[in-house]
């Protein structure tokens, strides 16, 4: 989808708040029911790419909710393996 490609474009160059934002009206239409698992997994990686952890989980999970094959598995996954590292690598300051 031609809106898709806007969106990835737009968090590949850091546009983060304005890909959220368009986003958000997406998925506040709800007429874009099929394919609403790809908004949140691209809304996901906004929030990741912006250093928001925790809304990046919830996108994550809500796509995977929708959809159990999402790329947003192997994403959540990533996101959880870095924050244990980083929450282990506190412990041994």
């Amino acid at each position: 989808m031609e809106q898709w490609n806007n969106l990835k474009e737009l968090i590949n160059q850091g546009n983060t708040d304005q890909a959220i934002e368009q986003l958000d009206q997406l998925l506040g239409e709800g007429s874009n029911t099929g394919g609403k698992d790809t908004l949140y997994y691209l809304r996901g990686n906004a929030y990741r790419k912006k250093g928001d952890w925790q809304q990046a989980l919830n996108n994550y999970q809500s796509a995977i909710d929708l959809n159990p094959e999402s790329p947003a598995i192997q994403a959540r996954a990533m996101l959880m393996d870095i924050l244990n590292f980083f929450h282990k690598d506190m412990y041994n300051q």
